[in-house]
């Protein structure tokens, strides 16, 4: 359903790559990276690189897609326009994508807890751990409720100094772990011949998860400036922007912290070694950088996700009442994934959630690959492009499986059963709007 309101475009270049890069760093690369390193050790950054190819893939088709449509609903509205005769397809896409979100909002509450309450020693208290985390989504609650400009601008200062904050760790570590250089190195090598490539491919698909949060410009379409240019200069530039961040933390973190400690504190990795490394003022750079990673991208998905609900909602594929806006901000929505996000919090097993968020985008980015594939004609995209794309996203959820499978059986029921639950939502959903409309 494309969206005919009249809004103020106060969305420009710099606010749409701070929205992508708020989704996108911020609880991912801090939890991912001890169970990459426990892993595949100092093969880790070539995971993290490939897995920001596998994002680059699925951007491309995102870019295709969503300057073709031109609609704030984004993926859900992408698979509704290029599969026009199915009801059930934008539902289930629809009610997979949000909870993808709501999931991620709930990981990076956490992981700002994490590093939040390890600088005041209460790291191993689950009330307060619990508590700031449920505490931080009520405060992004609010300035999204606030008004789109205030968030906007809000999410500009964070993002920004959240990367000038990240690289100047990564550089202290990096000089303050430049003895180790050698150590690294022959490290590296030891673990090429030990590593098989395929938990480097496992490895990259986990990291997929790092790289969410991209899409989340397209919901802002009807707030940006320029949208036919702006919306793939701001995907790709995150994106790359993403790729070296990663790049130089992983490194970094390689070079400057035993390989145990990164493992053995995985919540807070960074912090503590860190702290070990360059002492109070380097841990509390860290717990800094991993705050304002956290939050603004906890407020960025929170922004989009809200605004792909109100569109669902529009279309009757989820409650009416989620469509409600005030001042253009969908507060109805926004209010129900900051509750439920923060259920998700309190009810604990956030590994359980990052699976299943890890998968449900790379399921959901495969979607949209395979609906570019369809329409590749009417929106000038490349044959080989649309190809890699759906092999490559399909390869990695393939792996995540295997290794649900082979490590986590129950997890990997309990991913299968929250599945069940959201296909059986979206059908009934599917069945009431077919039979309100029997004709689409």
């Amino acid at each position: 359903m494309s969206m005919h309101r009249k809004r103020n475009k106060n969305l420009g270049l710099p606010e749409l790559v701070a929205i992508a890069l708020g989704g996108m760093v911020g609880g991912g690369i801090f939890t991912i990276l001890g169970v990459s390193v426990s892993m595949i050790g100092a093969l880790t950054p070539l995971a993290i690189f490939i897995g920001g190819l596998m994002a680059l893939l699925a951007a491309y088709s995102y870019v295709k897609l969503g300057t073709f449509y031109m609609d704030e609903g984004a993926t859900f509205s992408i698979i509704q326009k290029t599969y026009p005769k199915s009801h059930f397809a934008p539902s289930i896409i629809g009610w997979f994508v949000i909870f993808g979100y709501i999931s991620t909002i709930a990981l990076y509450s956490y992981t700002f807890s994490s590093y939040l309450i390890s600088g005041f020693g209460l790291a191993g208290n689950t009330l307060v751990h619990k508590a700031v985390a449920v505490g931080i989504i009520a405060v992004f609650t609010a300035v999204n409720v606030w008004s789109v400009s205030g968030m906007g601008k809000l999410e500009d200062i964070m993002v920004y100094t959240k990367i000038v904050i990240l690289v100047a760790i990564s550089a202290a570590l990096m000089k303050f772990g430049a003895p180790n250089f050698s150590e690294l190195v022959s490290g590296l090598s030891v673990d090429i011949k030990n590593t098989a490539f395929l938990n480097v491919l496992i490895v990259s698909s986990i990291t997929f998860v790092a790289y969410e949060g991209f899409q989340l410009v397209i919901n802002a379409i009807s707030e940006m400036k320029r949208p036919q240019k702006n919306i793939a200069r701001g995907i790709y530039t995150a994106i790359a922007l993403a790729i070296l961040l990663y790049l130089l933390i992983s490194t970094g973190a390689l070079m400057a912290i035993p390989a145990e400690d990164i493992i053995n504190n995985k919540e807070y990795a960074l912090a503590a070694g860190a702290g070990t490394v360059m002492g109070n003022l380097g841990s509390t750079l860290v717990i800094i950088g991993a705050v304002l990673a956290t939050s603004s991208a906890a407020s960025g998905t929170l922004f989009g996700a809200s605004r792909q609900v109100a569109v669902i909602a529009e279309s009757g594929y989820m409650p009416r009442r989620l469509s409600v806006r005030k001042n253009n901000i969908p507060i109805n929505a926004v209010f129900l994934m900051a509750c439920l996000s923060s259920i998700l919090v309190l009810a604990g097993g956030l590994e359980l959630i990052l699976e299943f968020g890890s998968i449900t985008f790379l399921l959901v980015s495969l979607l949209i690959a395979a609906a570019n594939l369809k329409m590749r004609s009417q929106t000038k995209s490349s044959l080989f492009l649309c190809v890699a794309a759906v092999v490559l996203l399909s390869a990695g959820g393939v792996l995540i499986l295997y290794f649900e499978f082979t490590n986590e059986f129950k997890q990997m029921l309990a991913i299968i059963a929250l599945y069940i639950l959201l296909s059986a939502a979206a059908y009934l959903y599917a069945k009431r709007r077919k039979k309100a409309f029997p004709k689409i």
